[in-house]
């Protein structure tokens, strides 16, 4: 088996919160004595992603979720029991289970969100015991190797035309793509600079490379969001956002699987990330629109409140009273992680106005007058999709090409297979955090126990 990987390893998975979304009954679930079933879980999720896939591929998502979990912790990547006791969009170091979506709104709400077991965002903890668990298994991987072009044979892919490099070049590459990963998400002109002389590299050193593959090809290279022009083409209205992901979310895996034949679905599909919390206070707050109006419900995930305000034209507002602004700054100590400091800095001082009265505030704010609540002075934070700097607006995309959910095989592409966020799949009409990672993890397995079973002998080869 031959995995090819354009960076250094990792994508966006590395730079995730590496949260899982798994439930049923897992083992951290029930050391922290928290009752959940798969029935349960069914139905959060149908109500959550709605049809996104199947009924019958979204029940058998959650009657696997504790079985994948403990498959993953059989991989070495750690999780822990620890359950955080407040609303946040991703625990501090002291808590790795915590209600990662909208489970407040819902009957019997239960954490379903596991985070992996390490300090500040934990994703490159759980790509970096994935990528060792490969490599134990005998995998080859190809680092700083790009496909370009799927092979065809009789109407089947059989390989797959690549640009790869070595020596020096390929040093620097990664070294280039390494650090200008988070600058990328957290300051793009810098990001953007690095990873164009890595991309100059690879014009001018990669050489070409052939990879035969005798049971088929899995694509899994991530969405599309880093592409302009396909987010401009398919989600025109989703415009001003903070890229989330690296630049190889450019849809090449999807490009390459609409050239062998494959089709798109739900390409119109972005998640769009507006949290209010932390501090925990913030979601007793009112969200209103440039009128003033009152509109969702700011317990709910950050993506659904983000979609919301899409809907609105982009402009929003919450509402809070003097009672939930002194709570939420006496909050900001225990409930937020370090890198979650620059939102809340904005959330209680650049991004607020305050003023004795509703009509004081709302003409400081300038949109329409709320109605009042709670006990004056009130505030009203600017939560618009640009609100201004110091609180960006990440973005993601969901669609991708259309897969049979029995196999994961592009559908009318023998030989060719799609997963993660390649394809269509459980979080393709909206998202929680962990759900991405979990139909990763699902679809991914999916796909590769189809292909290691399929006909054929022999691995891939170069």
């Amino acid at each position: 088996m031959v995995v090819l990987d354009r960076f250094a390893g990792g994508g966006a998975t590395a730079l995730s919160g590496g949260v899982v979304y798994a439930g049923g009954g897992t083992r951290q679930q029930v050391e922290a004595g928290v009752a959940d079933s798969a029935d349960a879980m069914f139905g959060y999720l149908r109500h959550e992603v709605r049809d996104a896939v199947s009924e019958a591929t979204l029940r058998r998502f959650c009657e696997d979720s504790a079985k994948m979990l403990a498959w993953l912790e059989d991989q070495d990547v750690p999780f822990s029991s620890s359950v955080c006791p407040f609303k946040t969009s991703y625990p501090t170091d002291d808590y790795y289970l915590y209600q990662s979506g909208s489970e407040d709104a819902w009957p019997d709400p239960v954490p379903r969100g596991h985070r992996t077991r390490a300090k500040g965002t934990s994703g490159k903890a759980f790509f970096a015991r994935l990528a060792e668990a490969t490599r134990r298994a005998g995998v080859r991987i190809m680092p700083q190797t790009r496909a370009v072009e799927l092979i065809t044979s009789d109407g089947r892919v059989t390989g797959v035309r690549c640009r790869t490099l070595s020596g020096l070049p390929r040093a620097v590459h990664q070294v280039l793509s390494q650090a200008g990963a988070k600058p990328w998400l957290y300051y793009p002109p810098l990001g953007r600079r690095l990873f164009g002389l890595a991309a100059w590299l690879e014009r001018r050193f990669a050489r070409s490379v052939t990879v035969v593959a005798r049971q088929g090809v899995v694509i899994s290279a991530g969405g599309f969001i880093a592409d302009r022009a396909m987010v401009q083409e398919n989600a025109p209205a989703y415009r001003g956002g903070l890229a989330l992901g690296t630049p190889g979310d450019d849809g090449g895996g999807i490009r390459l699987g609409v050239a062998a034949g494959g089709k798109t679905a739900r390409m119109d599909k972005v998640s769009v990330w507006r949290f209010v919390t932390p501090p925990s206070a913030l979601q007793r707050g009112v969200l209103v629109d440039a009128d003033g109006k009152r509109f969702g419900d700011a317990t709910r995930y950050g993506a659904a409140i983000g979609n919301e305000i899409v809907e609105r034209g982009g402009k929003a507002w919450l509402l809070i009273d003097d009672d939930i602004l002194r709570v939420a700054r006496a909050q900001v100590r225990t409930q937020t992680a370090r890198f979650q400091r620059w939102q809340v800095r904005y959330l209680l001082n650049r991004g607020l106005v305050t003023a004795p009265t509703i009509e004081e505030v709302a003409a400081k704010a300038g949109i329409g007058t709320p109605e009042p609540v709670g006990t004056p002075p009130f505030s009203l934070i600017n939560v618009s999709v640009r609100a201004g700097f110091g609180y960006p607006c990440p973005m993601l995309t969901l669609g991708g090409l259309v897969v049979d959910e029995e196999t994961g095989q592009v559908q009318g592409v023998p030989g060719l297979y799609a997963a993660g966020r390649s394809a269509v799949g459980v979080c393709s009409e909206s998202y929680v955090s962990g759900l991405a990672l979990a139909d990763c993890v699902f679809s991914g397995r999916r796909a590769g126990q189809h292909v290691a079973t399929s006909t054929g002998a022999g691995e891939a080869r170069c």
